[in-house]
């Protein structure tokens, strides 16, 4: 991942509602949420929602699909792997043996983060 997408996919996640929604899009899964669904559990309008998805969609963060009449949105998961990747591929100077948990020295990890946030 390139410098500017890694500051472009931060960016987009450095304020409440983006990061809010795009944190229940990861935890809903590959198959996403509806829009409305989303909108009401985090509780915003949604033309507002609309306005902070399409940041994480410019992003490349999240994708969208129509279902009938309803907006389904869906996290990418391998913008944030890439990102993760990014952040991390000299994570103790690649020391495979690394203490700090859920370090990845940039080759594929299947551990996963915690959440502390």
């Amino acid at each position: 991942m390139k410098k500017a997408e890694v500051i472009a996919a931060l960016a987009a996640l450095a304020q409440d509602h983006r990061l809010e929604a795009y944190r229940l899009l990861v935890q809903a899964g590959p198959e996403g949420m509806p829009a409305g669904e989303v909108a009401a559990t985090i509780g915003l309008p949604p033309n507002t929602l609309t306005f902070h998805f399409d940041r994480l969609r410019e992003a490349a963060l999240v994708t969208v699909r129509r279902e009938g009449r309803s907006m389904i949105y869906a996290a990418r998961y391998d913008t944030l792997f890439a990102m993760l990747g990014a952040l991390t591929e000299n994570c103790c100077r690649g020391n495979a043996s690394c203490a700090l948990a859920g370090c990845v020295t940039g080759k594929k990890s299947t551990r996963r983060m915690k959440e502390t946030v």
